[in-house]
């Protein structure tokens, strides 16, 4: 920048305020190897081809080498990449073929630098409603393309299952199955219902000590086919808890996002991996906070990560599920992408003052490489959203 340049965001009450962007970036290395005392993945997000003539609820257009290119950024750093998954918009945009590919395209771009990567395994190929053996067979065409990919599964929540089953059986059943049929182990995903409402209840019972039980005893009856957990509850307590009661060599990957600096840095009985949607705009500074608590200085481990908070509780507040347009909104801020176009045109799914503030929060913690050119796309947006500048 060669010398300040004022953004006009919107006012709360109306009107707005002047904003005095940040002039450089947090320095932080252009990359470096994977953590050491931690496994980190970054699920990350997908681009949208802006080109391609679509419907909101028609078959998803990906822009492909953007995409890719963006799997490169995160593995450049270190971090593995947690592929296909909700913050992928599974579900909410991404339709199954459209995964398929994604996973088969990302996991050869893995193996050709050396990248680590799991990919989702799901259900989301059913018509609803489905039947448990429906249920079953699609989780087994899932897992079939990630293992011939060479990737790591992670076997999602599903919401055929959700409403297709009676009983804790119905659960320990299904992913009894599964975890026989896998040929290494797994990462087991347990979302809750604030990132998607239609998985409440899952395993079993709404009473989520009940639940729990029926999940680790899953995990007790399979301990050589369960890698680690991934937990999106929201919840840290419960999380600590929960990982204290695992069996030994199983891990806990946090996919707490409005918690995750206490959770990665850990107790003194232990500590979790992070799983996580919100380390896809954290990505290099997450990476290095991760690689200083590799010697052992948790505390400036935290003092890098406790400043990101803020930002990733605004970007997930709710409707939690629509944290995925905030992520590729920074995306697009960062250069990372040339548009702010999402499938299923999710783009639409948060505020311009929602927006506005995760851009203040990014830019003040010093996430974007070129201020100004995420000044420069900021002040577009709310051009032609009517807010003069």
């Amino acid at each position: 920048m060669t010398g300040p340049l004022r953004v006009l965001l919107p006012a709360e009450g109306g009107g707005t305020r002047a904003y005095t962007p940040r002039g450089e970036p947090l320095r932080i290395a252009a990359g470096g190897p994977p953590p050491t005392s931690r496994t980190v993945f970054s699920a990350a997000h997908v681009v949208a081809d802006p080109f391609a003539d679509v419907s909101p609820d028609g078959p998803a257009a990906v822009d492909w080498d953007a995409t890719l290119a963006f799997r490169r950024h995160l593995w450049s750093h270190g971090l593995g990449v947690a592929e296909a998954m909700d913050t992928a918009q599974r579900g909410m945009g991404l339709d199954w073929p459209c995964a398929a590919e994604l996973i088969r395209r990302s996991a050869a771009e893995a193996k050709a630098v050396g990248g680590r990567i799991a990919c989702g395994v799901g259900t989301d190929q059913l018509p609803s409603p489905a039947k448990l053996p429906q249920i079953v067979q699609a989780y087994e065409e899932q897992l079939a393309v990630v293992e011939a990919a060479g990737a790591q599964p992670i076997l999602m929540a599903s919401r055929a299952l959700a409403a297709a089953a009676t009983s804790p059986d119905d659960y320990a059943e299904t992913y009894g199955h599964l975890l026989r049929r896998a040929s290494e182990p797994v990462i087991l995903h347990w979302l809750g219902p604030m990132f998607d409402p239609a998985l409440a209840g899952y395993w079993g019972s709404a009473d989520l000590d009940a639940a729990t039980d029926t999940f680790l005893d899953v995990i007790a009856a399979h301990p050589d086919k369960v890698d680690g957990i991934k937990i999106s509850l929201l919840d840290a307590d419960r999380e600590v808890a929960l990982r204290r009661r695992l069996p030994q060599g199983v891990r806990c990957y946090t996919g707490d996002d409005f918690h995750y600096p206490e959770l990665i840095a850990g107790d003194g009985h232990g500590f979790s991996h992070a799983l996580l949607g919100v380390f896809d705009p954290l990505g290099p500074l997450a990476a290095e906070a991760v690689r200083v608590l590799d010697t052992g200085d948790a505390q400036a481990f935290r003092a890098l990560l406790d400043p990101t908070v803020a930002l990733s509780r605004h970007l997930f507040e709710n409707p939690t599920r629509h944290y995925k347009t905030g992520v590729v909104f920074l995306a697009w801020l960062a250069g990372h992408q040339t548009h702010f176009t999402m499938v299923g045109g999710l783009q639409s799914a948060r505020s311009l003052p929602h927006l506005a503030r995760a851009y203040e929060l990014a830019d003040g913690l010093g996430l974007f490489p070129d201020p100004a050119l995420a000044a420069s796309r900021m002040r577009s947006l709310l051009t032609v959203h009517g807010v003069p500048q």
